[in-house]
Protein backbone atom coordinates (compact mmCIF):
# COMPACT_ATOMS: atom_id res chain seq x y z
CA UNK A 1 0.00 0.00 0.00
CA UNK A 2 2.38 2.76 -1.02
CA UNK A 3 2.64 6.02 0.80
CA UNK A 4 2.33 7.77 -3.09
CA UNK A 5 -1.70 6.44 -3.05
CA UNK A 6 -2.92 9.35 -0.85
CA UNK A 7 -2.23 12.17 -3.39
CA UNK A 8 -5.01 10.93 -5.30
CA UNK A 9 -8.65 11.99 -4.95
CA UNK A 10 -8.65 15.60 -5.57
CA UNK A 11 -11.19 15.91 -8.14
CA UNK A 12 -15.25 16.29 -8.42
CA UNK A 13 -16.95 13.90 -6.40
CA UNK A 14 -20.57 11.81 -6.99
CA UNK A 15 -21.06 9.03 -5.14
CA UNK A 16 -22.72 6.00 -6.94
CA UNK A 17 -26.26 6.49 -6.99
CA UNK A 18 -27.44 3.05 -6.43
CA UNK A 19 -24.91 2.29 -4.26
CA UNK A 20 -25.56 3.17 -0.37
CA UNK A 21 -22.30 2.29 0.33
CA UNK A 22 -19.92 4.56 1.85
CA UNK A 23 -23.44 5.54 4.63
CA UNK A 24 -22.46 2.99 6.55
CA UNK A 25 -20.72 2.92 9.69
CA UNK A 26 -16.80 2.54 10.16
CA UNK A 27 -17.34 0.04 13.05
CA UNK A 28 -20.53 0.71 13.89
CA UNK A 29 -23.67 -1.94 15.59
CA UNK A 30 -26.53 -0.47 13.68
CA UNK A 31 -28.17 2.16 13.37
CA UNK A 32 -30.01 3.56 16.43
CA UNK A 33 -28.68 6.44 18.70
CA UNK A 34 -29.82 6.87 22.40
CA UNK A 35 -29.50 9.91 24.66
CA UNK A 36 -27.10 9.13 27.79
CA UNK A 37 -27.73 12.93 28.88
CA UNK A 38 -24.72 14.14 31.40
CA UNK A 39 -25.07 14.57 35.09
CA UNK A 40 -21.31 15.82 35.59
CA UNK A 41 -20.79 19.01 37.55
CA UNK A 42 -20.22 22.52 36.22
CA UNK A 43 -17.39 24.51 38.31
CA UNK A 44 -18.61 26.90 40.29
CA UNK A 45 -18.27 30.02 39.19
CA UNK A 46 -17.70 28.47 35.79
CA UNK A 47 -18.97 30.57 32.72
CA UNK A 48 -20.29 29.84 29.10
CA UNK A 49 -18.56 29.12 26.21
CA UNK A 50 -19.64 31.19 23.39
CA UNK A 51 -23.24 31.97 25.46
CA UNK A 52 -24.21 28.09 24.63
CA UNK A 53 -26.43 26.38 26.72
CA UNK A 54 -25.55 23.22 25.30
CA UNK A 55 -22.90 21.69 22.96
CA UNK A 56 -23.96 18.30 22.11
CA UNK A 57 -21.10 15.83 21.27
CA UNK A 58 -21.92 12.41 19.43
CA UNK A 59 -19.72 9.11 19.25
CA UNK A 60 -20.05 5.85 19.69
CA UNK A 61 -19.46 3.04 22.14
CA UNK A 62 -16.50 1.61 20.87
CA UNK A 63 -13.09 1.14 21.77
CA UNK A 64 -12.01 2.87 18.52
CA UNK A 65 -13.83 6.27 20.24
CA UNK A 66 -11.83 5.92 22.98
CA UNK A 67 -10.85 9.71 23.33
CA UNK A 68 -15.00 10.27 23.65
CA UNK A 69 -15.68 7.74 26.31
CA UNK A 70 -12.28 9.12 28.07
CA UNK A 71 -12.97 12.40 27.85
CA UNK A 72 -17.06 12.37 28.91
CA UNK A 73 -15.86 9.59 32.02
CA UNK A 74 -13.07 12.11 33.24
CA UNK A 75 -15.25 15.09 32.32
CA UNK A 76 -12.33 16.88 30.18
CA UNK A 77 -15.08 17.85 28.15
CA UNK A 78 -17.23 19.71 30.47
CA UNK A 79 -14.30 21.29 32.29
CA UNK A 80 -13.24 22.93 28.77
CA UNK A 81 -16.91 23.97 27.90
CA UNK A 82 -17.49 25.79 31.57
CA UNK A 83 -20.63 26.62 32.19
CA UNK A 84 -21.51 25.23 28.91
CA UNK A 85 -23.16 21.76 29.56
CA UNK A 86 -21.68 18.98 27.04
CA UNK A 87 -24.31 16.48 26.26
CA UNK A 88 -23.69 13.29 24.75
CA UNK A 89 -25.73 10.58 22.70
CA UNK A 90 -24.38 7.42 21.83
CA UNK A 91 -25.08 6.09 18.15
CA UNK A 92 -24.67 2.49 16.71
CA UNK A 93 -23.30 3.76 13.28
CA UNK A 94 -22.27 6.20 10.87
CA UNK A 95 -25.74 7.16 9.03
CA UNK A 96 -27.45 7.53 12.44
CA UNK A 97 -24.87 10.01 13.49
CA UNK A 98 -24.12 12.11 10.03
CA UNK A 99 -28.32 12.27 10.11
CA UNK A 100 -27.57 13.50 13.60
CA UNK A 101 -25.32 16.27 12.75
CA UNK A 102 -27.06 17.11 9.33
CA UNK A 103 -30.39 18.00 11.78
CA UNK A 104 -27.91 19.96 14.28
CA UNK A 105 -29.35 17.06 16.74
CA UNK A 106 -25.89 16.94 17.98
CA UNK A 107 -23.03 19.76 16.94
CA UNK A 108 -19.78 17.60 17.10
CA UNK A 109 -19.03 13.99 16.72
CA UNK A 110 -16.57 10.97 16.65
CA UNK A 111 -16.27 9.40 13.42
CA UNK A 112 -14.69 6.63 11.16
CA UNK A 113 -13.56 8.13 7.84
CA UNK A 114 -16.20 5.93 5.40
CA UNK A 115 -19.04 8.05 6.61
CA UNK A 116 -17.20 10.84 7.05
CA UNK A 117 -16.45 10.83 3.52
CA UNK A 118 -19.77 10.05 2.65
CA UNK A 119 -21.47 12.51 4.60
CA UNK A 120 -19.29 15.22 2.96
CA UNK A 121 -19.72 14.30 -0.87
CA UNK A 122 -23.56 13.45 -0.30
CA UNK A 123 -23.63 17.09 0.54
CA UNK A 124 -21.45 18.39 -1.80
CA UNK A 125 -19.26 19.40 0.63
CA UNK A 126 -21.53 21.62 2.31
CA UNK A 127 -22.50 19.67 5.77
CA UNK A 128 -19.37 18.94 7.74
CA UNK A 129 -15.57 19.38 8.50
CA UNK A 130 -12.92 17.14 9.80
CA UNK A 131 -11.60 18.80 12.32
CA UNK A 132 -9.16 16.97 14.18
CA UNK A 133 -8.20 13.29 14.95
CA UNK A 134 -8.66 10.63 17.48
CA UNK A 135 -7.39 7.08 16.30
CA UNK A 136 -5.58 4.81 14.59
CA UNK A 137 -5.51 1.20 13.86
CA UNK A 138 -7.19 -1.64 15.57
CA UNK A 139 -8.18 -3.42 12.72
CA UNK A 140 -7.08 -7.59 12.53
CA UNK A 141 -8.06 -10.09 10.27
CA UNK A 142 -8.81 -12.88 12.27
CA UNK A 143 -8.98 -16.82 11.43
CA UNK A 144 -9.97 -20.24 12.09
CA UNK A 145 -6.50 -21.64 12.34
CA UNK A 146 -7.98 -24.89 11.63
CA UNK A 147 -9.04 -23.71 8.86
CA UNK A 148 -6.68 -20.90 7.38
CA UNK A 149 -2.98 -21.51 8.32
CA UNK A 150 -0.91 -18.63 6.02
CA UNK A 151 -2.76 -15.49 3.73
CA UNK A 152 -2.28 -17.83 0.64
CA UNK A 153 -5.24 -20.04 2.71
CA UNK A 154 -7.74 -17.02 2.83
CA UNK A 155 -8.69 -17.71 -1.07
CA UNK A 156 -11.66 -19.97 -1.30
CA UNK A 157 -12.67 -18.82 2.53
CA UNK A 158 -15.94 -17.30 3.72
CA UNK A 159 -14.13 -14.13 5.60
CA UNK A 160 -16.42 -11.33 7.24
CA UNK A 161 -16.39 -7.86 6.94
CA UNK A 162 -19.03 -5.29 8.64
CA UNK A 163 -20.76 -3.97 5.89
CA UNK A 164 -21.12 -3.39 2.28
CA UNK A 165 -18.92 -0.41 1.76
CA UNK A 166 -17.84 0.43 5.00
CA UNK A 167 -14.00 1.32 6.10
CA UNK A 168 -13.12 -2.38 6.66
CA UNK A 169 -15.10 -3.80 3.72
CA UNK A 170 -13.35 -1.37 1.25
CA UNK A 171 -9.77 -2.50 3.12
CA UNK A 172 -10.33 -6.10 2.96
CA UNK A 173 -11.27 -5.67 -0.74
CA UNK A 174 -8.44 -3.71 -1.59
CA UNK A 175 -6.25 -6.42 0.19
CA UNK A 176 -7.77 -9.38 -1.94
CA UNK A 177 -7.49 -7.56 -5.20
CA UNK A 178 -3.76 -6.66 -4.59
CA UNK A 179 -3.19 -10.37 -4.35
CA UNK A 180 -4.52 -10.70 -7.81
CA UNK A 181 -7.75 -12.63 -6.55
CA UNK A 182 -11.12 -11.30 -7.97
CA UNK A 183 -14.51 -10.58 -5.70
CA UNK A 184 -17.27 -8.41 -6.99
CA UNK A 185 -17.63 -6.10 -4.70
CA UNK A 186 -22.07 -6.30 -4.84
CA UNK A 187 -21.67 -9.40 -4.13
CA UNK A 188 -18.68 -10.88 -2.57
CA UNK A 189 -18.66 -13.57 -4.57
CA UNK A 190 -15.10 -14.73 -5.91
CA UNK A 191 -11.90 -16.12 -5.40
CA UNK A 192 -12.84 -15.07 -1.54
CA UNK A 193 -16.22 -15.05 -0.38
CA UNK A 194 -16.92 -11.76 1.79
CA UNK A 195 -19.44 -12.09 3.89
CA UNK A 196 -21.10 -8.89 5.29
CA UNK A 197 -21.73 -9.57 8.90
CA UNK A 198 -22.76 -7.17 11.54
CA UNK A 199 -19.80 -6.91 14.01
CA UNK A 200 -22.42 -7.71 17.15
CA UNK A 201 -23.26 -11.57 15.46
CA UNK A 202 -20.03 -12.16 13.92
CA UNK A 203 -18.51 -13.80 16.90
CA UNK A 204 -21.69 -16.28 16.88
CA UNK A 205 -21.13 -16.70 12.96
CA UNK A 206 -17.66 -17.52 13.78
CA UNK A 207 -18.78 -20.24 16.58
CA UNK A 208 -21.33 -21.60 14.35
CA UNK A 209 -18.38 -22.12 11.18
CA UNK A 210 -20.53 -19.91 8.64
CA UNK A 211 -17.37 -18.06 8.22
CA UNK A 212 -14.03 -18.87 8.41
CA UNK A 213 -12.70 -15.50 9.66
CA UNK A 214 -13.01 -11.85 9.74
CA UNK A 215 -11.48 -8.67 8.56
CA UNK A 216 -12.85 -6.38 11.81
CA UNK A 217 -12.57 -3.71 14.06
CA UNK A 218 -11.68 -4.08 18.04
CA UNK A 219 -13.11 -5.08 20.24
CA UNK A 220 -14.54 -7.61 17.28
CA UNK A 221 -11.34 -8.89 16.63
CA UNK A 222 -10.35 -9.73 19.73
CA UNK A 223 -13.70 -11.28 20.59
CA UNK A 224 -13.32 -13.84 17.86
CA UNK A 225 -9.59 -14.77 19.67
CA UNK A 226 -11.58 -15.23 22.79
CA UNK A 227 -13.66 -17.34 20.75
CA UNK A 228 -10.11 -19.56 19.54
CA UNK A 229 -9.32 -17.66 16.06
CA UNK A 230 -5.84 -16.22 15.62
CA UNK A 231 -4.50 -13.02 14.23
CA UNK A 232 -3.31 -13.78 10.95
CA UNK A 233 -2.45 -9.70 9.60
CA UNK A 234 -2.55 -6.44 11.55
CA UNK A 235 -3.95 -4.07 8.99
CA UNK A 236 -1.20 -1.19 10.45
CA UNK A 237 1.26 -3.42 8.99
CA UNK A 238 -0.39 -2.62 5.30
CA UNK A 239 0.36 1.50 6.34
CA UNK A 240 3.21 3.30 5.76
CA UNK A 241 4.41 4.07 9.79
CA UNK A 242 1.96 2.15 10.36
CA UNK A 243 -0.77 4.12 10.68
CA UNK A 244 -4.20 4.63 9.75
CA UNK A 245 -7.36 6.76 10.73
CA UNK A 246 -9.76 4.76 12.24
CA UNK A 247 -11.89 7.30 13.85
CA UNK A 248 -12.37 11.56 13.58
CA UNK A 249 -13.40 14.12 14.69
CA UNK A 250 -16.61 16.35 12.77
CA UNK A 251 -18.51 19.33 13.30
CA UNK A 252 -20.53 20.51 11.16
CA UNK A 253 -20.21 23.59 9.05
CA UNK A 254 -23.07 25.66 10.47
CA UNK A 255 -22.02 24.96 13.71
CA UNK A 256 -18.20 25.68 13.13
CA UNK A 257 -18.93 29.06 11.70
CA UNK A 258 -21.31 30.19 14.21
CA UNK A 259 -19.25 28.79 17.38
CA UNK A 260 -15.63 28.30 16.43
CA UNK A 261 -15.00 28.85 20.86
CA UNK A 262 -17.04 26.27 21.54
CA UNK A 263 -15.00 24.01 18.55
CA UNK A 264 -12.05 25.23 20.27
CA UNK A 265 -12.95 24.00 23.63
CA UNK A 266 -13.90 20.50 22.65
CA UNK A 267 -10.55 20.12 20.72
CA UNK A 268 -8.82 21.81 23.55
CA UNK A 269 -10.32 18.63 25.72
CA UNK A 270 -10.01 16.22 23.23
CA UNK A 271 -6.06 17.10 23.05
CA UNK A 272 -6.36 17.12 27.12
CA UNK A 273 -8.27 13.49 26.69
CA UNK A 274 -5.57 12.30 24.34
CA UNK A 275 -2.40 13.27 26.53
CA UNK A 276 -4.29 11.76 29.21
CA UNK A 277 -4.55 8.55 28.10
CA UNK A 278 -1.41 8.12 26.80
CA UNK A 279 0.22 8.90 29.95
CA UNK A 280 -1.87 6.79 32.02
CA UNK A 281 -3.02 3.97 29.57
CA UNK A 282 -3.98 1.43 31.85
CA UNK A 283 -6.10 4.13 33.83
CA UNK A 284 -7.48 5.51 30.40
CA UNK A 285 -8.58 1.83 29.93
CA UNK A 286 -10.11 1.38 32.59
CA UNK A 287 -11.97 4.85 32.19
CA UNK A 288 -12.93 3.31 29.27
CA UNK A 289 -14.53 0.18 29.84
CA UNK A 290 -16.90 1.85 32.55
CA UNK A 291 -18.18 4.33 30.21
CA UNK A 292 -18.93 1.77 27.39
CA UNK A 293 -20.47 0.04 30.37
CA UNK A 294 -22.65 3.00 31.53
CA UNK A 295 -23.69 3.11 27.87
CA UNK A 296 -24.30 -0.33 26.90
CA UNK A 297 -24.69 -1.72 30.45
CA UNK A 298 -22.09 -4.31 29.62
CA UNK A 299 -17.94 -3.64 30.39
CA UNK A 300 -15.91 -5.51 28.11
CA UNK A 301 -13.89 -8.62 29.47
CA UNK A 302 -9.83 -8.60 29.93
CA UNK A 303 -9.43 -11.01 27.54
CA UNK A 304 -11.18 -8.77 25.01
CA UNK A 305 -9.92 -5.35 26.22
CA UNK A 306 -6.48 -5.91 27.01
CA UNK A 307 -5.11 -6.72 23.52
CA UNK A 308 -7.88 -4.82 21.71
CA UNK A 309 -6.50 -1.57 23.92
CA UNK A 310 -3.05 -2.50 22.73
CA UNK A 311 -3.69 -2.64 19.37
CA UNK A 312 -5.17 1.10 19.19
CA UNK A 313 -3.31 4.34 18.93
CA UNK A 314 -4.79 7.49 20.58
CA UNK A 315 -3.96 10.86 18.05
CA UNK A 316 -4.63 13.99 17.50
CA UNK A 317 -3.86 13.87 14.37
CA UNK A 318 -6.26 12.97 11.79
CA UNK A 319 -3.67 11.18 9.50
CA UNK A 320 -5.60 12.97 6.69
CA UNK A 321 -3.19 11.06 3.98
CA UNK A 322 -4.72 7.74 4.77
CA UNK A 323 -8.38 9.06 4.21
CA UNK A 324 -7.54 10.25 1.20
CA UNK A 325 -6.35 6.86 0.28
CA UNK A 326 -8.91 5.00 2.07
CA UNK A 327 -11.38 7.10 -0.15
CA UNK A 328 -9.17 5.31 -3.35
CA UNK A 329 -9.49 2.41 -2.54
CA UNK A 330 -13.38 2.59 -2.29
CA UNK A 331 -12.45 4.16 -6.24
CA UNK A 332 -10.67 0.97 -7.23
CA UNK A 333 -13.04 -1.52 -5.78
CA UNK A 334 -16.29 0.31 -7.31
CA UNK A 335 -17.78 1.99 -4.68
CA UNK A 336 -17.37 5.68 -5.32
CA UNK A 337 -16.79 7.89 -8.43
CA UNK A 338 -14.82 10.65 -9.03
CA UNK A 339 -14.15 11.54 -5.11
CA UNK A 340 -13.41 15.06 -4.24
CA UNK A 341 -12.08 15.48 -0.87
CA UNK A 342 -10.99 19.26 -1.03
CA UNK A 343 -12.06 20.75 2.18
CA UNK A 344 -13.07 17.80 4.11
CA UNK A 345 -10.04 19.13 6.70
CA UNK A 346 -10.00 22.10 8.69
CA UNK A 347 -7.16 21.91 11.37
CA UNK A 348 -6.99 25.71 11.84
CA UNK A 349 -8.34 25.50 15.30
CA UNK A 350 -6.55 22.02 16.06
CA UNK A 351 -3.44 23.41 14.92
CA UNK A 352 -4.10 26.17 17.23
CA UNK A 353 -4.59 24.03 20.42
CA UNK A 354 -1.12 22.69 19.76
CA UNK A 355 0.31 25.19 19.11
CA UNK A 356 -0.68 26.74 22.47
CA UNK A 357 0.27 23.07 24.06
CA UNK A 358 3.77 23.26 22.38
CA UNK A 359 2.78 20.39 20.32
CA UNK A 360 3.63 20.44 16.45
CA UNK A 361 0.86 21.06 13.89
CA UNK A 362 -0.57 18.67 12.05
CA UNK A 363 -1.15 18.21 8.39
CA UNK A 364 -4.63 18.31 6.31
CA UNK A 365 -2.46 15.93 2.97
CA UNK A 366 -4.06 19.16 1.07
CA UNK A 367 -7.47 18.39 1.81
CA UNK A 368 -8.31 21.52 3.85
CA UNK A 369 -10.31 24.44 3.22
CA UNK A 370 -8.42 26.88 0.63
Amino acid sequence: MPAKRSSLLRRGLAVAAALPLLTLAACGYGSQAKDDGSDQKIAAGAKKTDGLDSVKIGYFGNLTHATALVGVRKGFFQKSLGATRAKYQVFNAGPSEIEALNSGSIDIGWLGPSPAVNGYTKSDGKSLRIIGGSASGGVKLVVNPQKIKSLDDVKGKKIATPQLGNTQDVAFLNWIAERGWKVDAQSGKGDVSVVRTDNKVTPDAYRSGSIDGAWVPEPTASKLVAEGAKVLLDESSLWPDKKFVITNIVVSQKFLREHPAAVEAVLKASVETNKWINANPDAAKEAANQQLEADSGKALPANVLDPAWKSIQITDDPLAATLDTEARHAVKAGLLKDPKLDGIYDLTLLNKVLEAEGEPAVADAGLGVK
